[in-house]
């Protein structure tokens, strides 16, 4: 009778917690070690501190003949639950510490068992509970009779399971905590097909992709389509067509510009808005020339278009101000569109360059201003990185056809200048490395409407491996499969592409409104990353306002602007690339730095080292290039 009189008062009693010196987790006032983290109690009484503590266990220590609680009781025990949140979040529980599970062979009681005359009980663990107990406490406290082997054996492989669970639950919860994705392992590696390494076929040019580039009005488009005309790419009747229409707008010199500047808007305003492509040939390649706009609103569009090509042909209007304007800005209080284009097309990772001093005729073919533009530009184009040896010098006119596919003829030109036609400069360009090796990348530069079917395709350059009808290739962002139905390139059916092709390719198998400029198709195996908080590597162009943490930017890559902001400035970079020790405040002209930025959506993007194409950055803001540079981590992946 007075052992049931005990045992209901006690389980009547409010619980009395005692906190452990360790990790400070709330334990029962029974526990004689943290259910936690498995350290002892210093004291069974925490002296001056709690009277109820005192009492409780005083009452533990007379009554010796309650040993154990009884299992009905221990039933009735509350025990306080654990809320460690790594995530902050208050509603997510780590472990919960529940007696209702606990084993009939209950808690061996603090003081001996000596009313019973039984042996004491070893304590018993609820591998419920995930507690980690070490060997060293194992030993010093929990030392078993050699009887007891089976009991040992029995705890042991409790623990070992214990040890576990806790393992995977913090695991999981620093998962969560970071929010980044578990590293998938790594994939088989990636073996190109026989098909895709075939030998050059043939009678077939290969393909030099060549941007167009300058400030506005220094001719870019006059001079695109001068040469498509000379090289017979527009007929006789297209052209007479443009020469009429210009002349009845007052724009007799702009029929050849009209070529590439279709659009009602463009030729109304007399400027190039988006990237013309268009096709010719020479001797050596077959060309892809990227007619690029000059004005400075329009410089997105040179950056989405432009960043396919191998190398640039840098427009430059000789005429007296003109030139100066291009350098220095109207007025000389800014950066004019030809230092920023070139700084851009170098990022592009562009390093053969042609300067195309047009306008010759303007200022009577002098060698002295040629000289003039050649030190004044060319110490520029150094401090851009781009070596003397890969930058050539073609002066010419393009409306007077001097020096364009062949020696000039102007007894003025011919008086001085014996080096070659703009024709042959671009003969003399060497061809990148094409990487067909590795798995298929294909930037989506624009959605277009087939000529020839009239289905929506997907429009772009092949960066590295090939495609050929009835492949298979994975649609990011939307990350869906399709096949590939049909490849175009210039208009014509073809059955495979390889790095280096300017390819349209229409897909079935998925919805058209999936396929968004700023996509990648990419082989399904090897998908490439979607993600929204990077790592880069940039170099700050002349700006008058300093960059600063949380700064507001555009984020250009690849065909994809998105809204960003600068998030951390890591550190600032010497000129052998050595990290600084503190991070700077903000970040001035002329200096390389690494910076963390934050994007308002996920993008398609890649590390530079592992794809060029994928991993160059453009920052700009308030209409001007602030900042180029390179991704050398993706810090964080989108969650799909």
């Amino acid at each position: 009778l007075t052992h049931k009189k005990s045992s209901k008062k006690s389980s009547n009693t409010v619980p009395v917690l005692w906190k452990c010196s360790m990790c400070t987790f709330d334990n029962h006032e029974t526990m004689v070690y943290c259910e936690m983290c498995g350290v002892f109690r210093e004291s069974f009484v925490k002296s001056g501190k709690d009277v109820s503590i005192k009492e409780s266990v005083n009452g533990i220590s007379n009554n010796s003949g309650t040993s154990a609680l009884s299992n009905s009781d221990s039933t009735k025990m509350p025990a306080k639950t654990s809320t460690t949140n790594f995530d902050g979040d208050s509603e997510r529980k780590y472990a919960s510490t529940s007696h209702d599970k606990v084993n009939s062979t209950q808690l061996a009681s603090v003081g001996s068992s000596s009313s019973t005359g039984k042996k004491k009980q070893p304590v018993i663990f609820d591998n419920n509970v995930p507690i980690e107990r070490t060997t060293q406490l194992n030993a010093d406290h929990f030392q078993l009779k050699e009887d007891q082997g089976s009991s040992r054996a029995s705890s042991s492989a409790q623990n070992k399971g214990s040890m576990e669970t806790l393992s995977s639950d913090i695991s999981q919860l620093s998962i969560e905590r970071n929010n980044v994705n578990v590293a998938q392992p790594l994939p088989e590696e990636y073996k190109p097909e026989g098909w895709m390494l075939a030998d050059q076929e043939s009678g077939v040019l290969s393909q030099l992709n060549l941007a167009i580039v300058g400030h506005v009005d220094s001719g870019k488009s006059t001079l695109s389509g001068r040469l498509l005309h000379l090289l017979g790419k527009i007929s006789k009747r297209d052209m007479h067509k443009n020469e009429k229409e210009a002349k009845e707008k007052g724009k007799g010199s702009f029929a050849y510009a009209w070529a590439m500047d279709e659009s009602t808007e463009e030729r109304a305003r007399g400027i190039t808005m988006t990237v013309a492509v268009a096709y010719l040939e020479t001797k050596k390649y077959r060309v892809v020339l990227l007619d690029s706009p000059g004005h400075k609103d329009f410089v997105p569009n040179l950056i989405s278009g432009a960043t396919q090509a191998d190398a640039a042909i840098l427009v430059v209007d000789a005429s007296t101000g003109s030139f100066e304007s291009g350098m220095d800005g109207e007025g000389g209080k800014s950066v004019g569109q030809t230092k920023e284009h070139a700084q851009l097309i170098r990022s592009f990772g562009v390093e053969q360059l042609i300067v195309a001093v047009n306008k010759m005729d303007a200022i009577g073919y002098s060698k002295d201003r040629l000289e003039f533009i050649k030190v004044r530009l060319g110490s520029f184009l150094r401090s851009c990185n781009f070596r003397d040896s890969a930058v050539t010098w073609i002066p010419l006119s393009a409306v007077e056809n001097q020096n364009l596919i062949k020696s000039p003829s102007d007894a003025r030109f011919t008086s001085w200048y014996q080096g070659s036609c703009l024709l042959d400069a671009i003969d003399s360009l060497q061809l990148p490395s094409r990487d067909v090796s590795k798995p298929l990348i294909l930037p989506i530069c624009d959605v277009i409407k087939s000529q020839s079917t009239g289905q929506l395709a997907a429009f772009g350059k092949l960066e590295t491996g090939a495609i050929r009808n009835g492949s298979k290739v994975l649609v990011l962002p939307c990350e869906e499969v399709a096949t590939v139905k049909t490849i175009e390139r210039d208009s014509s059916s073809c059955s495979i592409a390889r790095a280096g092709d300017n390819v349209a390719v229409i897909l079935q198998g998925i919805d058209g409104s999936r396929i968004i400029p700023g996509g990648i198709l990419c082989h399904p195996g090897f998908p490439v990353p979607v993600a929204n908080y990077l790592e880069l590597k940039i170099r700050v162009l002349d700006i008058a306002i300093p960059i600063l943490i949380g700064y507001q930017v555009e984020f250009h890559i690849h065909h994809v602007k998105e809204a960003a902001r600068v998030t951390k400035i890591v550190a600032l970079l010497d000129k052998t690339g050595k990290p600084s020790k503190t991070a700077p405040r903000f970040l001035k002209s002329k200096q390389n730095a690494v910076v963390q930025v934050t994007l308002d959506q996920a993008v398609c993007v890649e590390e530079f080292s592992k794809c060029r194409a994928l991993g160059r950055a453009f920052l700009r803001s308030s209409g001007s290039t602030i900042a180029v540079g390179i991704v050398t981590k993706i810090m964080r992946q989108d969650q799909h």
